[in-house]
């Protein structure tokens, strides 16, 4: 499946004295559609950033994958999360 902007990551809290924000994310997606490139199409205009957290309950099994984001693309605004473990 592929990332649909009906169902975007959820702010779970906004950025704090220069720290990251925390986004909650979950699909049926599997795991390495989610943290492949440019998953999240519309990332930038959601307001990720490079540094934020995403929690990402995927694959329909309940287990949460921890990831950050590592790029944006700045023309189209995709966001490329990675795992952290």
């Amino acid at each position: 499946m592929a990332y649909a902007t009906t169902n975007p990551p959820s702010l779970l809290q906004d950025r704090v004295m220069g720290g990251g924000a925390v986004w909650s994310y979950i699909s049926a997606d599997a795991r390495a559609a989610v943290v492949a490139s440019g998953y999240f199409t519309n990332g930038k205009q959601l307001g990720m950033k490079v540094g934020d957290v995403v929690n990402c309950v995927v694959d329909s099994t309940g287990v949460l994958t921890v990831a950050s984001v590592t790029a944006v693309n700045a023309s189209t605004g995709a966001v490329t999360v990675t795992a952290l473990a």
